[in-house]
């Protein structure tokens, strides 16, 4: 089983993200994050790289734009054993993500505010975490999705044990990360339909 070197964390709920951050890094496994999440595990006294210096590109557009980017997604979604893959990798300069932890903008919450808007739903609308998500959950026999803070001791005990985590732990991840973008997607439909669209425009 390939070591695991390289995790992306990005956060809205950071439960956990210090116990988790920090036995990443005990575990010589590199960290990447954005913002808020990189500042916490700082805070922490835990290395982590800034996702715009690993992509040589800032955070942009309010930060709506953070992590589209083919730097993260080719190093998500790379089939590891596939030649051409691994060419076009180095021909690019992507390097592998084996890892992605990410939770979603709250929009459940947000909307459950009597005074919520339209503007204010659709700025709570996730985009780049449903894309990081569903990227490793497709990758999933080779990247690990952790969406979920419960799992995160599982994955550390897995790392710790073998290296890396188990090909059975990596698909029950990936299933759970679907679950969570197909709710996820479903609450902004269910929302969004009840909206009159004769009140906005």
């Amino acid at each position: 089983m390939e070591r695991m070197q390289r995790a992306l964390i990005s956060l809205t709920d950071k439960s956990g993200i210090e116990d988790f951050a920090g036995g990443l890094a005990e575990l010589g496994i590199e960290l990447l994050s954005t913002g808020g999440t990189a500042a916490k595990i700082r805070q922490s006294g835990i290395m982590v790289k800034e996702i715009s210096d690993f992509t040589g590109f800032p955070e942009i557009l309010d930060g709506r734009v953070k992590t589209l980017h083919p730097l993260v997604h080719g190093g998500i979604l790379n089939r590891r054993g596939d030649t051409k893959h691994q060419d076009e990798c180095s021909r690019h300069g992507i390097k592998n993500i084996d890892l992605v932890a990410v939770n979603l903008y709250a929009f459940e919450e947000a909307v459950s505010n009597p005074g919520c808007t339209l503007a204010d739903a659709v700025e709570n609308i996730d985009i780049g975490g449903p894309a990081m998500l569903r990227a490793a959950a497709k990758n999933f026999h080779q990247v690990t999705v952790a969406s979920d803070p419960a799992d995160y001791p599982q994955i550390l005990a897995e790392i710790k044990a073998y290296g890396n985590t188990l090909p059975k732990t990596r698909f029950r991840l990936a299933v759970k990360a679907f679950t969570l973008t197909a709710g996820y997607d479903t609450a902004i439909y269910n929302w969004l339909g009840r909206i009159d669209a004769d009140q906005y425009f």
